[in-house]
């Protein structure tokens, strides 16, 4: 346990903050276990203190605590509203406070400029709850490259920079410019990404070789697409029971194993318990999920143990959430402070089945997902479920197009690749029924995949998805019943 120091508040004289900004802050005077007298930032979570961050008189500091884990100095006594200014140190902090009354949310950073970025991606949540961020750095080139940096990481058009006429905000507390102070947060200019270049300044860019993207669990689909590539979005539709989300296990599994990427999992629909099996038998060659299946807890226990050594696979627990908005937060966190590179959501068509219009809630979201994907240069998957087509339905081999999916018109447009599933689920014959038929619906890279088909065998037996041939009719009136397909 920390052994924290211990003090009160008081008025700072030389910084002219009241002792009244100091106590609401809990900025006190006192001593570390040493007895040398020191400024305490108390950070606080749920009531407590956290962390603290010493000053002495040398201008040295010192963390007491986890300081990845304290927050935002200030932080426990706000809850995210329309501004939120930010500071790069503690002094600044409770200047900014003080000029506004003590009646507006003002925070600080943990490790000043230099940590900027990281401390906001770590509470990016509590931040992103404000409509608007000013950023009240210090003016020198430290300060300004950190606010354009932590601009970056937050939703276009919601950080603002401040210009100050002076270094920093205490400096202009001190010198009496308190309602300079509140003019500066007002007048503070909204940060827009540049989104005009010249074209010489591409040549670089143009000029690097070309190269196949992150290759697919199945040689043939890497062969035909180029591979993945990041800031990409990738859409999959398939009937009932065909494979979808098994299609997906496999992608994870290759994807976080194989190529040892961070995925984050978003299952809609399905218990992350389930989804932990699932995923541990596909390394194994196991049916995990499936009782009397051959399999011992002991092979269960250590394949778990082994994707969990990666540090690449993280789940969303909160099984047939239907808010986007919430979900849309938690793969935010998962991409900027996990290091997440891939998504995998099931389903979209999860976030429509409440609203008033489908079709314009399903046209909105898949545009933010396009901007997600791009903003924050990630491979983003998702399925969706189709309509009932005319004719022969998916759910017996009938053929998928794009018009089948929910959606349709936005996921076409914003979708770098557009995957459909067959598979003829009543199918007298035995390999019929357990192969899929994997259609390139669209190919926004090359346009040469569409079109294209490869086919995925289930095999019983270890519960994978293998790239096979495709299958051949049997037309000798005899129907294979040597077993069935589990997904």
């Amino acid at each position: 346990m920390t052994d924290f120091a211990s003090g009160e508040a008081q008025a700072l004289g030389a910084r002219a903050l009241t002792e009244e900004t100091c106590r609401k802050y809990g900025y006190w005077v006192g001593k570390n276990k040493d007895g040398k007298t020191c400024q305490i930032a108390n950070y606080r979570r749920d009531g407590q203190i956290v962390g603290q961050k010493l000053r002495f008189k040398d201008k040295k500091f010192a963390f007491l605590g986890d300081s990845k884990q304290s927050g935002l100095f200030g932080q426990h006594l706000w809850q995210p509203g329309r501004r939120l200014v930010i500071t790069e140190g503690e002094i600044d902090c409770l200047s900014v406070a003080q000029a506004l009354n003590l009646k507006w949310p003002v925070v600080s950073l943990p490790n000043g400029a230099q940590g900027a970025v990281q401390a906001i991606k770590r509470e990016i949540e509590w931040v992103e709850g404000f409509d608007e961020v000013v950023l009240m750095f210090d003016m020198d080139d430290p300060g300004r490259e950190a606010a354009e940096a932590v601009a970056e990481v937050l939703t276009p058009g919601k950080a603002r920079i401040a210009q100050l006429p002076l270094k920093d905000p205490n400096e202009m507390l001190v010198a009496g410019k308190e309602s300079a102070i509140v003019s500066c947060i007002y007048e503070a200019q909204t940060v827009r990404p540049d989104g005009v270049v010249t074209f010489g300044s591409l040549k670089d860019r143009v000029l690097a070789p070309v190269q196949v993207g992150l290759p697919w669990p199945w040689p043939e689909l890497t062969r035909l697409t180029h591979g993945r590539r990041y800031g990409e979005v990738y859409a999959l539709g398939a009937g009932t029971g065909v494979g979808k989300t098994d299609c997906f296990m496999e992608i994870v599994e290759f994807t976080a194993i194989d190529l040892n990427e961070k995925c984050g999992l978003f299952y809609l629909e399905q218990p992350p318990t389930e989804t932990g099996k699932r995923l541990a038998g596909k390394h194994a060659n196991r049916r995990f999920h499936v009782p009397d299946a051959g399999w011992t807890q002991e092979e269960l226990a250590e394949t778990f143990d082994k994707i969990e050594a990666t540090g690449n696979v993280f789940l969303y627990d909160h099984f047939g959430s239907s808010d986007w908005e919430v979900v849309k937060a938690k793969m935010k966190h998962m991409v900027l402070v996990e290091g997440v590179k891939h998504i995998f959501l099931d389903h979209l068509t999860a976030f429509a089945a409440e609203a008033d219009d489908e079709k314009k809630t399903l046209e909105s979201i898949t545009a933010q997902i396009a901007k997600f994907a791009q903003q924050y240069n990630i491979c983003f998957y998702f399925i969706s479920h189709l309509a009932t087509p005319e004719g022969k339905p998916h759910e017996e081999g009938g053929r998928v197009m794009i018009r089948h999916f929910k959606g349709s018109r936005a996921i076409g447009f914003w979708s770098h690749f557009m995957f459909g599933m067959e598979r003829d689920q009543q199918a007298e014959d035995l390999t019929v029924r357990s192969t899929t038929t994997f259609r390139i619906l669209k190919d926004r890279f090359t346009g040469q995949a569409t079109g294209h088909c490869l086919y995925l065998c289930y095999v019983a037996e270890t519960g994978r998805l293998v790239q096979g041939a495709e299958p051949q009719h049997d037309d000798n009136g005899f129907a294979d019943e040597s077993g069935g397909t589990d997904y």
